[in-house]
């Protein structure tokens, strides 16, 4: 019979498409370890993920609109899901390895900074050779919480970042499932907002994709469905693919920069600079010069919004003098009747 890992292993063989990335297959990873009896190579990674201390961390991160009240704006950790989400549903239907997929996908943003691309921008301004998140992400999993993932899930995440060549379909099908996901619910975010009205998108647009935006999101789909069956590159046809850019432009200059959802971001641009200015003269006598940039690199990209937001509290705003015990008052009656 074999085990459960092994039976799913012979489905991969039969049933998947001769351009996915087979599980029994894999590069491997940098320490071996036991083969599970359960899971398949990447069901662990996806499981790895899920139980890092870095994925929790996303529920509190900026995906545009920084510490929202309202409940329903997307943070980072939505929006991971909506890339899985969507990944997984793209990756089924070409017979693709949708547990590769998944995996992938909710590793992509682990490096992700607080306060969004904003603390990413100040982060690439202050440190020398620039930041970028997906090579952080590929730090988190690698160093700072040592996965210990298959290589095909540590080149999607490095890769999914537009511009930079897969090895593997799966995340191929991640990287254009991060720009549907984005694009699309951050219109639905900003609505929300009142920042635009849906009537306000290009026409052009509206009029390929309509007004509605769950076809819209439908229609990027299968598109990118349509154009990949059978093939070794994940692609949308020409047309679905200008449309898709001028819709992602159009963000660009009415959302992303210069809007009511930006109006914030000088302020938490001075606490990711402070924050490293002050922990980087903190760390001067402590440890090797060599290694404080990465430190300070580390814990900073890591932190949460509200988490940077107390630091820089604690660190620059003025606190009243508290009393060590409050019932102090108690004491003093004890004292004057011994």
């Amino acid at each position: 019979m074999g085990t459960i890992r092994e039976r799913l292993e012979q489905l991969e063989a039969a049933n998947l498409s001769k351009y996915a990335t087979k599980s029994y297959e894999t590069k491997g990873r940098k320490r071996p370890v036991e083969e599970c009896t359960i899971r398949t190579n990447f069901q662990r990674d996806r499981d790895r993920i899920i139980h890092s201390k870095s994925f929790r961390r996303l529920k509190h991160k900026t995906q545009v609109f920084l510490a929202p009240f309202d409940d329903h704006f997307r943070t980072r950790l939505t929006h991971t899901l909506e890339v899985s989400q969507i990944a997984r549903t793209i990756s089924r239907a070409l017979a693709l390895n949708e547990d590769l997929t998944e995996a992938i996908s909710l590793g992509h943003d682990l490096g992700h900074t607080p306060f969004g691309h904003c603390g990413e921008g100040v982060l690439n301004q202050l440190v020398k050779g620039g930041f970028r998140h997906n090579e952080q992400s590929v730090r988190v999993v690698e160093v700072i919480e040592d996965l210990n993932l298959c290589q095909e899930t540590i080149d999607g995440i490095y890769t999914h970042s537009w511009g930079l060549e897969p090895t593997t379909c799966e995340a191929q099908v991640v990287q254009f499932a991060d720009k549907i996901a984005y694009i699309n619910h951050d219109i639905d975010d900003s609505v929300r907002a009142g920042i635009i009205a849906e009537e306000d998108l290009p026409s052009e647009c509206k009029e390929y994709f309509t007004s509605d935006k769950n076809k819209r999101l439908s229609k990027m789909i299968n598109d990118i469905i349509t154009n990949s069956v059978d093939s070794p590159k994940i692609s949308m046809s020409s047309e679905c693919w200008h449309y898709t850019t001028l819709l992602r432009e159009w963000m660009f200059k009415n959302v992303y920069v210069d809007s009511p959802a930006k109006l914030e971001e000088k302020k938490t641009a001075r606490i990711v600079c402070e924050l490293y200015k002050y922990y980087t003269e903190f760390l001067e006598n402590q440890v090797d010069k060599e290694n404080i940039e990465r430190i300070v690199i580390d814990y900073i990209s890591g932190m949460t919004d509200q988490y940077a937001i107390e630091k820089f509290k604690e660190l620059f705003i003025p606190n009243p003098i508290q009393a060590l015990n409050k019932d102090d008052a108690i004491f003093r009656l004890i004292k004057r009747y011994n």
